[in-house]
């Protein structure tokens, strides 16, 4: 009799462990059905789709907005009108793993972000010189793919990137670094985790309506978790020092702009990003979080603005 206990205790623990499984498995999937309301086109990539959108002029020079690790391309929706004024044909597409882009499995390191920057440009023949805008993770892709290619760049745009430091908790980085159990924990965790984030930019004046609730709904496809832990574990796990000494090596313009009040990159970043690239101009806009795209659209426009007079 003694055993029942321990039966119905085993029993509760295994249904507990599935939850998060189940959860993961009850997503929807981002297929054609799901891209009925998008925007822009697509692209079929070798990786998958890949959601993208043109802003601006057609004759502009060309502008590549990169977005991070959370939040699909809607964050730029309150920067691409302005850019368009400035002069930019602005291409902004969602990263693997987000949006309205496949879910590919596997490992996402700076390969994978940058093949699919690289094929995406192929197919939109754009061979010219770009200037890239990158924020959070976007940032550091942005900078990988400046260092890879400085004959094409005609400036780097940082938006409180990410590449400068480690910024995960002690939690994120035993979940980053710990297999199968850490597989687990993002899947149990991390949404309630990432909407609790959400609720506290609740308040927050953005140029992006709705832009929460939009965040929000990632959470409602399969792989956006697995796909948000594999860029953890692939390429948000060594800094990008090398990368940003080789660009002040080739004199490449770097801005880069940070949230006084960032609790995502904290500003000790700045100053890793002055010892490798002493020339980089940098401002802090005072009392901004880690939204800036959306929070602080005007003052980022304003920054951008200055800074190409001044170059």
């Amino acid at each position: 009799m003694a055993r029942a206990p321990v039966i119905w205790v085993l029993l509760i623990l295994a249904a507990l462990f599935a939850i998060p499984l189940v959860n993961e498995y009850n997503r929807r999937v981002m297929d054609d059905t799901a891209r009925g309301s998008a925007s822009g086109q697509f692209a079929v990539l070798s990786k998958g789709v890949t959601h993208y959108e043109w802003h601006g002029p057609t004759r502009g020079k060309i502008a590549v907005c990169i977005h991070g690790l959370t939040t699909p391309s809607i964050v730029w929706r309150g920067m691409t009108r302005s850019l368009a004024l400035m002069g930019f044909r602005v291409l902004t597409y969602d990263l693997y793993g987000r949006g309205y882009s496949d879910r590919p499995k596997g490992k996402q390191d700076a390969d994978f972000f940058l093949g699919q920057l690289n094929e995406l440009l192929e197919h939109e023949e754009v061979d010219g010189d770009i200037t890239l805008i990158g924020y959070s993770m976007g940032g550091a892709i942005g900078t990988c793919y400046a260092a890879a290619n400085p004959n094409r760049i005609r400036q780097l745009v940082l938006l409180a990137p990410a590449g400068l430091g480690v910024v995960s908790g002690r939690m994120g980085n035993f979940i980053a670094k710990t297999k199968f159990i850490g597989d687990w924990l993002m899947l149990a965790l991390y949404p309630q985790a990432y909407r609790k984030g959400l609720r506290s930019e609740g308040n927050l004046s953005t140029s992006v309506p709705d832009i929460a609730s939009l965040q929000a709904g990632e959470l409602d496809y399969k792989r956006f978790v697995p796909s948000v832990l594999a860029s953890m574990r692939g390429f948000l796990s060594r800094a990008l020092f090398e990368e940003h000494r080789t660009l002040h090596n080739y004199g490449i313009p770097v801005l880069a702009i940070w949230g006084e009040a960032d609790k995502v990159i904290p500003q000790t970043a700045m100053g890793a990003l002055a010892q490798y690239s002493r020339n980089a101009q940098q401002d802090v806009i005072e009392g901004a979080g880690h939204g800036l795209p959306y929070t602080h659209t005007d003052e980022i426009i304003e920054i951008f603005q200055d800074a190409l007079i001044r170059g």
